[in-house]
């Protein structure tokens, strides 16, 4: 199995748009980088004109819309992929949310996201957010997907 690389991204711009409902100014992943039987992978440079930003760093409310959004990239993807209508998701709880750092503007988040659990239409995944490979906030969501009958 190949590594995945935060190098060289696998979607970005519109085309990484097409796989999530969010659009600017609440984007908070510009970058996927793909998947692996590890998890999958994304990344968001840090911009002062972010909603989240204040005083020049990312806050914990913009860190975690960063997950959510990154496991929506993930759903997205895959059912891009099967060629099947991509379901909206909700957060359903946060779970042992640990923020070690608040990412500065210009930093760049590098974001695994890892599927624990799925029952039916619910999903509990983990995630890790590391800048220049140190984490700086891990935890947990439980996300509901709302699929079209």
């Amino acid at each position: 199995m190949v590594a995945i690389s935060f190098d060289t991204p696998l979607l970005s711009g519109d085309a990484l748009l097409d796989l999530i409902p969010q659009r600017a100014p609440i984007v908070m992943v510009d970058r996927f980088f793909g998947m692996d039987d590890n998890g999958s992978y994304t990344g968001l440079k840090v911009e002062d004109s972010n909603l989240f930003c204040q005083d020049g760093q990312l806050d914990e409310c913009g860190i975690t819309e960063h997950i959510a959004q990154s496991a929506a990239v993930r759903v997205g993807y895959l059912y891009r992929c099967a060629g099947e209508k991509i379901p909206v998701g909700f957060i359903g709880s946060v779970n042992k949310m640990n923020f070690y750092a608040l990412p500065q503007v210009g930093d760049e988040l590098h974001t695994t996201i890892r599927v624990e659990q799925e029952i039916f239409d619910i999903t509990l995944i983990s995630a890790t957010v590391q800048v220049n490979g140190t984490t700086v906030a891990e935890g947990q969501l439980k996300i509901f997907l709302k699929k079209d009958a």
